[in-house]
C-alpha cells in the first residue's frame, strides 16, 4: 500500500468534526502522520466529497498515458478533482505554506493542466494563507480557463458551514459574470 492509499484511507473515516479538528492542527502545523502540506490537500478533497461530490483523490499522468507508448515519466501530478452534483468538472490545486502566500507558480501550473482539457473544466485552487497579488491578478486574466481562489479564511468558513459544494457554486456564478475568481464567500453563498 502507498503512502497515497494510506491517507486516503485514512481521510475517508473523517467525519466534519475530523475535518475541523484536522483544520486546527493544519493551522497550527502539527500534524503527524501527514507529510508536508498533504493534509490539507486531503482534507480539501473529503469536505468536497462529505457533499455528494465524486473525488479523484491525487493522481498522476504519464507521457505513456499521453502518447500510447510504455514511457512512465510523469507528465502531471494532480492534487485532484472534484465533480460536483451541479455538474461542475473542477481540478484541484492545494498549497499549505505555512504564513507564505502563494504566489503565481501554481496558478501558472492549474492554467497548463486545464489546457490539456475540456474547456467546461475549472480550476480551484486552494491556499491556507492566500495568494499574493500577482497570483490573482494571473488568475483573473487565464481566461478561457477558470480558476477559483479559496484562501484559508474560505476554508474555515466553509467547514464550518459545511459548504464547500455551496461556496463553489457562490464563486463560479460570481466568476462569470464578473470575471472575479476570488470571490470572498463571506459575502455569501
Amino acid at each position: 500500500m502507498t503512502k497515497e492509499d494510506e491517507y486516503r484511507d485514512r481521510i475517508q473515516q473523517f467525519s466534519w468534526n475530523d475535518l475541523a479538528d484536522l483544520w486546527e492542527a493544519i493551522k497550527v502545523g502539527e500534524t503527524p502522520g501527514w507529510s508536508n502540506g498533504k493534509a490539507f490537500e486531503y482534507l480539501i478533497l473529503r469536505a468536497f466529497q462529505l457533499e455528494g461530490a465524486y473525488v479523484i483523490w491525487p493522481y498522476m499522468v504519464t507521457i505513456g498515458e499521453l502518447t500510447k507508448t510504455e514511457t512512465e515519466e510523469t507528465a502531471e501530478q494532480i492534487d485532484g478533482f472534484v465533480h460536483t452534483v451541479d455538474g461542475l468538472a473542477c481540478l484541484v490545486e492545494c498549497k499549505d505554506y505555512g504564513e507564505d502566500r502563494v504566489n503565481v507558480e501554481p496558478i501558472a501550473k492549474l492554467r497548463n493542466q486545464l489546457l490539456r482539457r475540456p474547456s467546461v473544466v475549472i480550476g480551484m485552487a486552494f491556499s491556507r494563507s492566500g495568494f499574493t497579488d500577482p497570483a490573482s491578478l494571473l488568475a483573473r486574466f487565464t481566461a478561457p480557463q477558470i480558476i477559483l481562489l479559496w484562501g484559508g479564511d474560505e476554508v474555515e468558513i466553509a467547514l464550518k458551514n459545511q459548504w464547500f459544494c455551496k461556496g463553489l457554486i457562490a464563486k463560479y456564478r460570481v466568476c462569470v459574470a464578473k470575471g472575479l475568481p476570488d470571490y470572498h464567500i463571506s459575502r455569501g453563498v
